[in-house]
């Protein structure tokens, strides 16, 4: 076992010996290194202004993806490497592209969340030589201008890419070096701590059932969307801390007849190319899951072991007939999605066990849709979020799942609605029926994402939504000029 965490920092070996489970990266970036280009706005994953670029080896290939600092644990950088914008320039040490077109295009306003954004199109310049429209909004959606600028920076996106200069970039030209830095790093358990604030990296995931079963009562921390509010807003202890999001075996994405196992350290943005494949339908609503920061950090188990009754991918999964497979020391056991959620804040996990694998069943023939509403359209919170899986023989329903997130105490199926569609025929007066089934299914709480009553009619007119799509209209949210 290890006792010190080591990374790349720009051009920098960082090792300490030394760290809590609660340090923040942004805090060590700007209190100890003294790089304080990188901003703290909201402290909760929301704005941007803390985003830099992580490196990190997946199957032996080095890959850098922009995240927010604010919610990253210093302890979740072992093994990466962490890009900051003050390690930015151009080929001949002057501004790097980027820079330039933020700066020939007037990006850059009262200049505070500037950093952030350049770290973002850098990420998007690395990754996508040629980006469209959308491309450049996706990557802008987890960056807040308090000034309104975006059109400009939207335009230095563009610049940025005609620009181009990728093959000089010092992440491309040093990229050999820094993957043999992090190889050289041993694959062994790592535990730092200060005084009694333990951080714990398991070696693999064998080696997280052993951790889990001598600290039962630990917090297990993936991406740290979540876990990483719970620090910053709550102030809440969580050691000793378990970190899992560097674990390669869980991060496997295997495709086999009829199914796809998902590994628990899966994020949003690793899985989206085999959702596009798969279950194109829902593509629209994962991208709506926070921000492109949050999806490059934020896990699919850990969004279902959270248990939160708001969590995106819940109502898709239960609609879509999902298992887990729960570990321990002791072994394995599956159930269904929808029966790991017992009530409010309490999930069937036992002590020392961890959502190892999720089991999704290929769609086959069957009808998917998936809608989220929340009062900003990207990277918010939901206020009511459903998924449909329909089966029909063409004139008539044979199954149907629909799932809610938002409407209970925790995700859970419409039997009522379902029951109103199953074994009707495929009409608008049985969507109508269902939709007007609903009621019975849920009594929502009012607060301020939504009052119970306007959570009743979203729930109506998603049955509604979808009968219209299946259709052929396209009754997507747009806003009106």
């Amino acid at each position: 076992m290890g006792h010190e965490l080591r990374f790349l920092l720009n051009d920098t070996e960082i090792c300490l010996t030394e760290a809590g489970s609660r340090d923040t990266l942004l805090d060590f970036l700007r209190l100890n290194r003294r790089l304080t280009g990188t901003k703290e706005g909201c402290a909760e994953g929301d704005c941007g202004a803390c985003t830099v670029l992580v490196g990190r080896l997946h199957d032996g290939r080095l890959h850098y993806e922009p995240i927010n600092a604010c919610i990253r644990f210093l302890a979740s950088c072992h093994g990466c490497h962490v890009v900051t914008v003050e390690h930015l320039r151009g080929a001949d040490g002057g501004l790097h592209p980027v820079q330039a077109a933020m700066v020939e295009h007037h990006a850059s306003q009262c200049g505070f969340c500037t950093p952030g954004f350049v770290m973002a199109l850098y990420g998007l310049w690395m990754a996508d030589p040629r980006p469209d429209m959308l491309a450049v909004e996706t990557a802008l959606q987890g960056n807040l201008c308090r000034c309104t600028g975006y059109e400009p920076i939207v335009k230095a996106a563009f610049a940025a890419s005609e620009a181009g200069g990728q093959h000089m970039d010092a992440l491309t030209v040093e990229r050999d070096r820094i993957t043999a830095a992090l190889q050289a790093i041993p694959a062994e358990r790592v535990e730092v701590s200060r005084g009694q604030d333990r951080a714990i990296l398991p070696a693999d995931a064998a080696d997280l059932a052993q951790v889990l079963a001598q600290n039962p009562k630990a917090t297990i921390v993936a991406g740290a969307t979540d876990v990483g509010l719970w620090v910053t807003k709550f102030l809440r202890d969580i050691s000793p801390a378990v970190f899992i999001g560097h674990l390669a075996d869980l991060k496997r994405i295997e495709i086999a007849p009829g199914h796809v196992t998902i590994g628990a350290g899966v994020t949003y943005s690793e899985f989206e190319p085999f959702l596009r494949q798969h279950f194109p339908e829902a593509v629209d609503y994962w991208l709506r899951i926070g921000g492109w920061q949050v999806r490059n950090a934020g896990t699919i188990g850990g969004n279902v072991a959270n248990g939160s009754p708001i969590g995106e991918t819940p109502p898709l999964l239960i609609a879509l007939g999902a298992t887990l497979r729960l570990r321990s020391a002791e072994g394995t056991r599956e159930l269904p999605v929808e029966d790991y959620f017992i009530e409010y804040g309490k999930q069937d996990r036992r002590p020392g066990e961890f959502v190892e694998s999720i089991t999704v069943p290929l769609k086959g023939q069957a009808r998917i849709a998936a809608y989220k509403v929340s009062k900003r359209h990207h990277a918010d919170i939901t206020a009511s979020a459903a998924a449909f899986r329909v089966e029909t023989d063409g004139a008539t329903i044979i199954d149907a799942r629909v799932a809610f997130g938002g409407m209970a105490a925790t995700p859970k199926r419409a039997t009522q609605a379902e029951a109103a569609l199953r074994g009707q025929p495929f009409t608008a007066e049985t969507f109508e029926a269902a939709a007007r089934a609903v009621a019975n299914d849920f009594q929502p709480l009012s607060d301020w994402r939504a009052s119970a009553s306007y959570r009743q009619q979203l729930a109506a007119n998603f049955f509604r939504r979808f009968w219209l799509e299946q259709q052929g209209a396209d009754h997507r949210l747009r806003r009106v000029e």
